[in-house]
């Protein structure tokens, strides 16, 4: 059995809400990312009603070293699938909405219209809410980059590093880090007031130079909002654990991010890129930079 330092051991106990949670996504036919990549603040997020949509089918085109997420051939598109996750939203009184979705290499598009359809019927049914879509990299394509953000107008667009670029082609090896940030930088230039997001994890061998220098290169890049946690291992077949990095190093490494530039950061061992999301959006949120997560 695995050992976590204390740091990384959790006592958190559902609650009635998390169960309500549970029983809407079954009900509704969704997929959650919390459960495909089988996040560790599941249950404290799902108690407080906050969750974080997976479109486009549970099986993706790529296959990182890192996600738990099946990968495989896809199901098709659900037609009705903007509806249901529409409904969701309507029925847990949700102000604010995340929505990602696997890689679908498969299709023409690779599902950006379909992001678009999906934004479009949220917002629809539930006037005011705001929308935060953490994408694929649609291959650095512009067309379809621009046709998210410019016909979808996300709040918030996402994409994710997830590590330096030394380390970046052993965990995304259909991916490329010079290509995220091309997308980063698509989007800054394309989305008008929308805020640029991205995520790093810790633990897989990067050392602090680097990470001074990919936060120089995604500000670069035009993102405002980062998020940085730990590496933990789902299973035996993706990449192992190599450091557990300190809540001290977490606090460390925000405060050189807010020196790189970042307007927001959200640092700490059990940080993932959607955690408490709506403190990024200020209309939603009473906190200010400096707020460290842990």
């Amino acid at each position: 059995m695995q050992r976590y330092p204390t740091w990384l051991r959790q006592t958190f106990s559902p609650d009635g809400a998390a169960r309500g949670v549970r029983a809407l996504v079954e009900d509704l036919r969704l997929e959650t990312v919390c459960e495909r990549a089988r996040c560790p603040n599941l249950r404290e997020c799902w108690s407080q009603r906050q969750l974080t949509f997976m479109i486009l089918g549970e099986r993706c085109t790529r296959s990182c070293r890192f996600c738990a997420v099946a990968h495989g051939r896809p199901e098709p598109v659900e037609a009705d699938e903007p509806w249901r996750v529409a409904e969701a939203v309507r029925r847990l009184g949700l102000a604010h909405v995340v929505i990602t979705s696997v890689a679908r290499d498969d299709l023409r598009d690779e599902g950006a219209g379909h992001f678009v359809e999906v934004i479009r019927t949220v917002r629809r049914e539930n006037p005011g809410v705001t929308v935060e879509t953490l994408v694929p990299d649609f291959h650095g394509r512009e067309e379809l980059v621009q046709t998210l953000v410019v016909g979808g107008r996300p709040d918030v667009f996402a994409h994710n590093v997830e590590t330096v670029e030394r380390l970046s082609g052993l965990l995304r090896p259909q991916a490329a880090y010079r290509r995220s940030l091309r997308v980063l930088g698509l989007a800054a230039s394309r989305g008008g007031s929308c805020r640029i997001k991205s995520s790093l994890m810790l633990g897989l061998g990067e050392t602090p130079e680097e990470m001074g220098q990919v936060f120089d290169d995604l500000r670069g890049a035009g993102v405002t909002h980062l998020t940085i946690g730990q590496y933990l291992r789902p299973d035996a077949d993706h990449l192992p654990v190599m450091e557990y990095v300190s809540p001290k190093r977490f606090e460390e490494y925000a405060a050189l991010a807010y020196r790189a530039g970042f307007a927001w950061v959200r640092s700490g061992p059990f940080v993932r890129s959607s955690y408490h999301a709506a403190e990024g959006v200020p209309r939603l949120s009473g906190t200010g930079p400096g707020t460290i997560a842990s």
